[in-house]
């Protein structure tokens, strides 16, 4: 069962996933994210995917996580997106272990895993660029990149840099995987592919068709 609500921390999202009752697949598409987890005892971080991140889950393994608004999780973890790029890596590896271990009980003794997952980001989540938000803001609005960095007073090698730290990939990465967010969104109200093609900013529905494989690796239909 998976479930996700809002979370206190501005912009992110609390989710659950439990109850699985024999291993099987799990296909994470790419959404511009980062993660903390919690599973079996271990605080871990999920990296910005450029891609579909396929993985196989076993039986009875249930997984809390804070999913962080794009952009801003580096600002947390004092780590640049880019170095976690495609991974998932124990918090212990990125921080002092005394330290990870003390979160670690913080979060065991929490009213729940959620509430400390909270409380240890929202201590921690502070001096997010405010250029980072509005750069996803633009994006994922369908702005291309030139106009990005016109509209933010910043060169396209300045911009870039900045989406490689807040983002883990360069803004024209960002942009397929949030506008493929979008697109996926729309179709699954029922939207005809064609019409979810044009609507969200692709050439046909060929070009959707190719982006939806080339980052999540199935075919459109299978994800609706």
């Amino acid at each position: 069962m998976y479930r996700e609500r809002p979370s206190l921390v501005p912009g992110a999202v609390l989710w659950c996933s439990s109850g699985v009752s024999e291993e099987e697949e799990l296909r994470v598409l790419p959404d511009g994210c980062m993660d903390l987890l919690w599973t079996e005892g271990t605080l871990l971080v999920a990296g910005p995917d450029a891609e579909a991140f396929v993985t196989r889950v076993p039986a009875g393994a249930s997984f809390t996580g804070l999913r962080f608004a794009p952009g801003t999780a580096p600002a947390m973890l004092r780590v640049p997106a880019a170095e976690l790029r495609n991974q998932r890596i124990p918090l212990a590896d990125l921080w002092p272990a005394a330290e990870v271990r003390r979160l670690s009980d913080r979060v065991r003794h929490a009213d729940s895993v959620a509430a400390g997952l909270e409380e240890i980001a929202g201590e921690r989540l502070d001096g997010v660029d405010p250029l980072v938000r509005e750069v996803a803001a633009l994006l994922d609005g369908g702005a291309s990149v030139t106009a990005t960095a016109a509209r933010l007073g910043l060169g396209e090698r300045r911009l870039h840099r900045l989406s490689l730290t807040a983002f883990g990939y360069g803004p024209k990465t960002l942009a397929r995987i949030l506008r493929l967010g979008r697109a996926l969104e729309l179709a699954r109200t029922g939207r005809p592919f064609a019409d979810v093609a044009a609507t969200t900013g692709y050439a046909d529905q060929a070009h959707l068709a190719r982006e939806v494989r080339s980052l999540a690796g199935v075919p459109l239909g299978d994800l609706v």
